[in-house]
């Protein structure tokens, strides 16, 4: 049981990894993380120009503190992944009470309605390494930080990886290789008491998105769609997190929660 006299996320910290500016859906997670009392390190792009990027979005978190822990990555080199672990269990000993995966990537080039079937070896592979392994990638490098306390590792997803989103295209190829990802971790994980679960949320205006063709068109259709009748804002999936990540989620693992204001349950 929880003590509603103390915040949720009291004495936890983790690793958030993906946040790229102030309207990315790892930013909105890590301030709902922060503001129930967690305590977050973050990741960046190699690089002074991506650190200050980064940075410059973690300062306007708030209550994010003094000196939070910024640590360079390249999620394509297991090496790097690596040296983000270490470097986190340097400055927060070796437990790990959540790990957020918020990174995907997709050649924009062939993120058009009508070419995926065009989409060469490279761009296809790329999209899931990056997109997917990464996600095992560093689940295996935070294991038995992860494993010390009981962990959550949290990942987001898109409905893109279960119906056909027209300009979505490999991405959504990607997520569904990284929702399967999820749930063999969550089989496998389980008994070390870790949790790993996946969030689809709906579509928000973020750097990423605004890579996929149609995105406009998409935006507009959800406003009229959707049960709710809007698009997800970042706190709904920030809010969804804090869930996950708390003592409230400690019997729900291998599980996509849908963040979509309830577009995933239209058919038409």
């Amino acid at each position: 049981m929880t003590d509603p006299a103390r915040p949720l996320l009291a004495g936890k910290t983790g690793l958030v990894v993906g946040i790229a500016n102030d309207r990315s859906y790892a930013w909105h997670i890590a301030s709902a993380l922060t503001a129930h009392g967690a305590t977050c390190a973050f990741t960046h792009l190699p690089g002074e120009k991506n650190e200050r990027r980064t940075r410059k979005a973690v300062e306007a978190i708030p209550g994010i503190g003094a000196d939070p822990l910024m640590i360079p990555l390249d999620a394509g080199s297991d090496e790097q992944m690596q040296a983000a672990g270490d470097t986190y269990t340097q400055r927060h000993g070796g437990a790990m009470d959540f790990l957020i995966h918020s990174i995907a990537f997709a050649d924009r080039d062939w993120l058009q309605f009508g070419k995926f079937h065009e989409t060469p070896r490279a761009s296809y592979l790329s999209a899931i390494d990056i997109s997917a392994y990464t996600l095992l990638g560093l689940t295996k490098v935070c294991k038995p930080m992860l494993a010390e306390r009981g962990g959550s590792v949290l990942a987001m997803s898109y409905y893109g990886a279960e119906k056909v989103v027209p300009g979505y295209n490999v991405m959504g190829v990607a997520k569904a290789a990284l929702e399967c990802t999820m749930r063999y971790l969550a089989a496998e994980l389980g008994q070390f008491g870790i949790r790993v679960n996946t969030i689809s949320g709906g579509y928000l205006r973020t750097l990423a998105s605004s890579a996929v063709g149609g995105v406009g068109t998409i935006e507009q259709q959800n406003i009229e769609r959707s049960p709710l009748r809007r698009n997800v804002e970042g706190d709904d999936v920030g809010g969804t997190a804090v869930y996950l990540v708390s003592e409230l989620a400690k019997g729900v693992t291998g599980e996509n929660i849908y963040v979509d204001c309830g577009v995933n349950t239209i058919g038409v």
